[in-house]
């Protein structure tokens, strides 16, 4: 008896699919796409409405051998990839290779991996979206344009193997940018005063402090120098204070909606410092199932990829009997709450990230996931509960104070504010114990009214210097690209990454800095590809993409609309553009031939070390990063080095004799303990090899 076939991406998913479907059906993986662009080749027939050329890949062509002959066995065949445009594609790409009948395949789509959600799916299926295979066929072929044709110029301009994006061109820019403002910026001196209160004559109450913020008739004060703060504290000192308002009032604080994309890869960063990249792996984990107890393999999340907070009527159901179950009714605001997404293009039909099941709590299956599945799980968990319990409430409380100066006759304006938590709300289930910390434990001020005399105890002046603009995180730079519409939820990890990996920014601390090659690369492109690097148009182009997938717009005019300006440009910047020389690293070594410095060089295949008498002098060497940190096994000083994917990691020099190698950063000075490794893990913390020794590391 024949079986259905389902095909899907990847064998994780495969595998849970197939426990829920039974016997009757074959699961089987196209591992991704199974066919692209050529690389050898710029695949696009612009002459012919930019028709792709694509081909099977030497890789996928096992793959595509064992799918074809599945198909043949198969009586019905089902395509249940991705629920978004990629995942389109893919289906889309999978019918013409294996040249599946029409008439005996279907198409089938579902945000989760679960039983019902599996069930209704396959009994409504539909056929394949050609506006949404368009959208990413505009895409697609608009970014094999921008990066085969503009490529070869920053080879020939500035040096081999540089490459050129059409997304990760305009963000590139917009980190160079901020980092050119961080270094114009004129750090100005400034002065704040602070003053201790005690209510006058009742020496039982706690004492409290205010901040001097204008002059009572709501003028600004500007204090610029210790002199002029000196001045106002000797007037202060002499001074009459008198409460001039109070005013209290109760604050609801809303939860936030459930999680996005966007939001997800936020949280991630700043709550575990996951990258982007990190945190779309964990999330594909989690919705494509993992065995948990006696349920078996199951997806725990729904799709990640969606800029929707949509969620489905059932959740919302399903969480408010959870919170009225383990919280109680005055946890429960009396009707479900909706959010209504901002960001454009939202595709309502995509629901926001959030549990299959609000009863799976975290604790539940925490034995079954890696720490940072069972991390991410938890605060989608929470994120999801925390949308449909009640605000949070907070008492209040805003006092001014005048302080009348008797001697020169001004009037000085002091303010102070509490907010205490009266009811937690939705901040019983949240992980913002930071910022819980922070307000539910604000000392209470005393009680006071209008026209209350106070008595003042200090008076404490602070020097201040004004901040330049902070740097991009990968979670602030996420959060301003969905902000101006650059970049959809299936691109913001891939932009992150990839200008990463070409090494025109690096990472400092968590922030992200342009190289001397990133700036000299955005250069360029600002200077002869102005729309391609302006945010605008790029965000527009991003609408234009959207409206092929929704309104059915002609995806050929779309492109050619771009490709027509941008070629003229390209040819100018060709004929205009002279040659680039980076400057070489300094390495304070000398060549052993001939005694010039070693410098270190950029060439196709990475930094090498080179004398700089070259060519007279033709002394190289492969490029180390030394860490001075000597090997626990031999003795060898440890280096950085390259893996064939371009990560870094740390190995003895003396390999291949000693095979000692981490990812983690060694220190050059010994554990004061035992004397071994120490080694820096997640970027702030010391630990040793062998012992238990652990510190934080000073900035």
């Amino acid at each position: 008896m024949k079986k259905s076939l389902v095909i899907v991406e990847s064998p994780a998913k495969a595998k849970t699919i197939a426990k829920i479907l039974g016997g009757n059906y074959l699961l089987q993986a196209s591992l991704g796409h199974v066919r692209d662009l050529p690389r050898s080749s710029l695949g696009v027939d612009i002459e012919h409405d930019f028709k792709p050329k694509y081909v099977v890949s030497r890789d996928k062509s096992k793959t595509v051998r064992d799918l074809k002959k599945a198909v043949k066995l198969a009586k019905t065949i089902y395509l249940a990839t991705d629920p978004d445009r990629e995942g389109e594609a893919i289906a889309w790409h999978l019918l013409k290779v294996t040249k599946i009948n029409p008439k005996s395949f279907y198409r089938v789509v579902f945000s989760e991996i679960t039983t019902p959600a599996i069930e209704k799916a396959f009994k409504a299926p539909r056929s394949i979206d050609m506006q949404l295979v368009n959208a990413q066929q505009a895409r697609r072929v608009l970014d094999r344009l921008v990066g085969y044709k503009l490529s070869p110029l920053l080879w020939r301009k500035i040096r081999k193997g540089l490459s050129a994006g059409r997304v990760q061109s305009v963000t590139l820019k917009i980190i160079v940018d901020r980092e050119r403002e961080i270094e114009k910026f004129v750090s100005i001196e400034y002065w704040t005063i602070e003053a201790e209160f005690i209510k006058k004559n009742n020496i039982e109450t706690m004492p409290f402090r205010a901040v001097l913020t204008c002059l009572a008739d709501g003028t600004e004060i500007e204090i610029n120098c210790q002199e002029e703060a000196n001045e106002i504290k000797t007037e202060l000192e002499g001074a009459r204070y008198i409460v001039s308002k109070v005013r209290t009032k109760k604050a609801h604080r809303r939860p936030a909606p459930p999680f996005i994309t966007s939001t997800l890869q936020q949280e991630a960063w700043r709550h575990f410092h996951l990258s982007a990249k990190q945190t779309m792996i964990t999330a594909q984990q989690l919705y494509e199932g993992l065995p948990v107890g006696g349920e078996g393999s199951i997806g725990l999340i729904t799709y990640m990829r969606t800029d929707s907070t949509y969620v489905a009527r059932s959740a919302i159901s399903e969480t408010r009997d959870f919170i009225s179950s383990k919280y109680g009714s005055e946890y429960l605001p009396t009707h479900a709450r909706t959010f209504s997404k901002k960001i454009k293009a939202a595709q309502e039909a995509h629901e926001a990230i959030r549990p299959t099941s609000i009863w799976r709590h975290p604790s539940l299956i925490k034995q079954n996931l890696t720490i940072t599945q069972f991390r991410l799980y938890n605060l989608i968990w929470q994120r999801m509960v925390a949308s449909q319990m009640a605000a949070a409430i907070f008492d209040n409380t805003n006092v001014e104070i005048k302080a009348h100066c008797l001697r020169s006759k001004m009037e000085y304006l002091f303010k102070v504010s509490c907010s205490i938590n009266v009811f937690p709300g939705f901040l019983v289930i949240t992980t913002e114990d930071r910022l819980k910390n922070k307000e539910t434990k604000c000392s209470p001020l005393p009680a006071m009214e209008k026209g209350d005399e106070l008595s003042l105890l200090n008076l404490f002046p602070e020097q201040r210097f004004t901040q330049p603009p902070p740097r991009f995180t990968e979670a602030s730079l996420i959060k301003l690209l969905e902000h101006v519409g650059i970049g959809r939820p299936s691109t913001y990890a891939p932009i992150v990454s990839v200008i990463q990996e070409r090494e025109y920014i690096k990472k400092l601390k968590g922030n992200l800095v342009p190289t001397d090659l990133g700036f000299l690369v955005s250069d360029m492109l600002a200077r002869y590809f102005a729309p391609i690097v302006n945010v605008e148009f790029t965000a527009n182009l991003e609408d234009n993409l959207d409206k092929i997938a929704n309104e059915n717009l002609d995806w050929v005019q779309v492109v050619r609309a771009f490709y027509t300006p941008f070629i003229k440009d390209l040819e100018n910047a060709f004929e205009s553009i002279e040659k680039v020389k980076l400057a070489d690293e300094e390495t304070g070594e000398m060549c052993p031939r001939c005694n010039k410095p070693i410098v270190v060089k950029s060439g196709r295949f990475g930094k090498f070390l080179a004398c700089i008498g070259f060519p007279e002098c033709k002394y190289t060497a492969s490029f180390q990063l030394k860490t001075g940190a000597k090997c626990p096994e031999c003795g060898y000083e440890i280096i950085g080095k390259r893996n064939k994917n371009k990560r870094l990691f740390y190995g003895c020099s003396n390999y291949p004799n000693c095979l000692f190698a981490t990812n983690h950063k060694p220190l050059s000075h010994p554990c004061p303990n035992c004397n071994s490794l120490l080694l820096i893990h997640r970027s702030n913390w010391q630990r040793c090899l062998k012992c238990d020794y652990k510190e934080r590391l000073q900035d």
